[in-house]
């Protein structure tokens, strides 16, 4: 009988670290649980199964469309590292917002999210630049003229996660999110070496 009950635990134990060790054995960072590595045509047939659809493409780059973590047509860009068809980096810019509020709103949740998720960030700033009056139109004005540094980085064994408000050149203000694959970026780095 003690036999039996020992074989019992034996087996649940194995099942167990089994199970845990299916369900990350890449070396690389993911995004929509798939790892950050191989082709760029590869991967945007990935992302392409994962719900996103493909908007452009270039040798370096792809750009493609879809809902992400609950945001509704996001823009994700899928990046390969120059003169090497390697993917490394995966940017979702979300929509736009038209005031300080809603980019404040929507900062916090996808920093709270990933916190859950990842832990306290390993880097973190929530600052503005020169004057600045307490009041929503003046941040919102800061973040248009690039005096707002808004940003959480959760640095990982695989990889960083960045999150932060930004504005494009038409000062349209958004949130981005990058996920940037250390393995890949230190196999360019390594090529880079070599070179020089």
């Amino acid at each position: 009988m003690k036999k039996n009950i020992l074989l019992i635990f034996l087996s649940f134990v194995c099942i167990n670290v089994f199970a845990q060790t299916a369900i990350d054995t890449s070396k690389h960072l993911s995004f929509k649980s798939v790892p950050i590595d191989g082709s760029l045509k590869d991967y945007v047939a990935k992302m392409k199964k994962a719900g996103f659809s493909l908007s452009k493409s270039n040798g370096n780059y792809a750009l493609l469309a879809g809902d992400f973590a609950g945001y509704k047509h996001c823009i994700v860009e899928v990046a390969t590292l120059t003169h090497k068809d390697l993917v490394n980096k995966i940017t979702v810019s979300f929509n736009a917002c038209l005031n300080w509020a809603s980019l404040l709103s929507n900062y916090t949740s996808l920093k709270d999210l990933l916190t859950e998720k990842y832990g306290k960030p390993g880097m973190n700033e929530e600052t503005f630049q020169g004057y600045i009056t307490d009041n929503d139109d003046s941040k919102f004005y800061n973040v248009k003229v690039d005096r707002c540094k808004y940003y959480s980085t959760f640095v990982l064994g695989k990889g960083n996660i960045h999150l932060e408000i930004t504005q494009d050149s038409n000062r349209v203000c958004f949130i981005k999110l990058t996920y940037t694959d250390k393995l890949n970026n230190e196999t360019i780095k390594k090529v880079a070496l070599d070179d020089l």
